[in-house]
């Protein structure tokens, strides 16, 4: 006789589908465009997720997986596997991202770091004393391609331990959110793995893009500044700035925003100088002149004759 087994329930929302066996391609549809969303909509740049040097797909950050975690409900957990040496520090971890409402297994990602990479491996000096005690084998000068140059010494790893630690947690985190949302056609992996040397440039670079992505409307601004130049009193130029910063915030143009508010504020210094040089206004047919006083009556005194 055969038995009926049912299946448990799985969510038809977030990451777990309706279906036992698959995906429908209005849910991946739906997933893919709440990354997007979430990317759009609450992610900064340089805060979340930047640009490396070289590629063209966004770098995730630690905070933008958490963000990513939170808005799928996904808790991670931890496996730590120690590969530490004499002296070395190494920690092997893999992340397993869990659906919080129902505990499913949603992916994993492993991350791993090591004291004996390169920018764990060695440090700038305090001073130079310092690089004058360390023993020759334990020093060096590091060379960078600008063409500068700069002490380093050896590092202890003991004292790397717990930062050797969370950075493979944080490596097998940011690739098991990749994992489970799908998102490694949007985000690569996290900066950490560039070297130091370069993260500078990235950083210049994405200041660069950030500065070329601004869009200047000179008479956006001329015609704001214009309204401004008109008005005539303190109240008709709080207006005009009213309406002016609505129209640009909607343009989204920082310059237009920048030279608004300088002729705003000029105006301003001018109308309030202009204010206090009028004398006050006196009204004269309230001020009436005190009437003379009355003559005062005199009484004389009648003398016989």
């Amino acid at each position: 006789m055969n038995e009926i087994i049912q299946m448990p329930a799985r969510e038809s929302a977030g990451l777990t589908a309706a279906e036992a066996h698959r995906f429908s391609a209005v849910e991946i549809r739906q997933r893919v465009n709440l990354v997007q969303e979430v990317m759009q909509g609450i992610m900064k740049r340089e805060t979340h997720y930047g640009t490396i040097p070289g590629t063209q797909k966004p770098t995730l950050y630690k905070p933008g997986a958490e963000v990513l975690c939170v808005t799928f409900r996904v808790a991670q957990e931890y496996r730590i596997e120690d590969l530490s040496g004499p002296g070395v520090a190494r920690y092997r971890v893999t992340c397993v991202g869990r659906h919080q409402m129902t505990g499913v297994a949603l992916g994993e990602g492993v991350g791993e770091c090591s004291s004996s990479e390169e920018k764990y491996k060695w440090r700038g000096v305090i001073c130079k004393a310092e690089l004058d005690a360390t023993p020759e084998n334990l020093r060096r000068k590091k060379y960078y391609k600008n063409g500068n140059t700069a002490d380093q010494i050896r590092t202890e790893p003991a004292d790397l331990a717990n930062t050797i630690l969370k950075m493979a947690c944080k490596r097998a985190m940011i690739a098991m959110t990749l994992n489970v949302t799908a998102a490694s056609d949007i985000f690569t992996q996290d900066i950490e793995d560039l070297p130091e040397e370069l993260r500078p440039q990235e950083q210049a670079q994405a200041q660069s893009q950030k500065a070329a992505q601004v869009h200047h409307d000179p008479a956006l601004s001329a015609h704001w500044i214009t309204q401004a130049e008109t008005a005539i009193t303190p109240d008709a130029l709080t207006e005009v700035w009213k309406a002016g910063v609505a129209v640009i915030n909607d343009a989204k143009d920082t310059t237009a925003y920048d030279l608004f508010k300088a002729a705003v504020v000029a105006c301003g210094v001018k109308l309030k100088a202009t204010e206090e040089a009028k004398p006050e206004s006196e009204d004269v047919a309230d001020q009436q002149p005190e009437p003379p006083p009355a003559d005062e009556e005199v009484e004389f005194e009648e003398v016989p004759e």
